[in-house]
């Protein structure tokens, strides 16, 4: 099977645009993704494609992914949910950065960078 279309571009188009910018330099030599959900509810199965692109590219590359959790509205926001995103993302065989290691590296919420953003 060809990893091109017909119109001869790449069919895996961000591993190719990582590559460019890994090739150039762009990236300081390491390539750092993230995986950004909301915790209001439980992962579907878009979450589960966006986990194997964002923790596989990073993975593909040697690099690191984060997950940043999106509560910009933490006051509606669940723990339950946090945690199984987290029980999830370990399920479907993922690790994000700094996890294991007794730190929070790695691991975010929004709502603890609200005043620098």
């Amino acid at each position: 099977m060809s990893n091109t279309n017909d119109s001869g571009t790449s069919r895996h188009f961000l591993r190719q645009w990582i590559e460019e910018d890994v090739a150039s330099g762009s990236t300081g030599g390491k390539v750092v993704t993230r995986f950004p959900p909301e915790p209001n509810g439980y992962i579907h199965i878009g979450h589960a494609k966006a986990i194997c692109l964002d923790f596989g590219m990073a993975a593909l590359f040697g690099g690191e992914c984060h997950l940043r959790l999106d509560d910009t509205n933490p006051a509606k926001e669940s723990d339950e949910f946090a945690e199984n995103i987290k029980k999830d993302i370990r399920w479907l065989g993922f690790q994000w950065s700094g996890e294991g290691d007794g730190a929070e590296k790695g691991f975010y919420n929004a709502s603890n960078m609200f005043d620098a953003l």
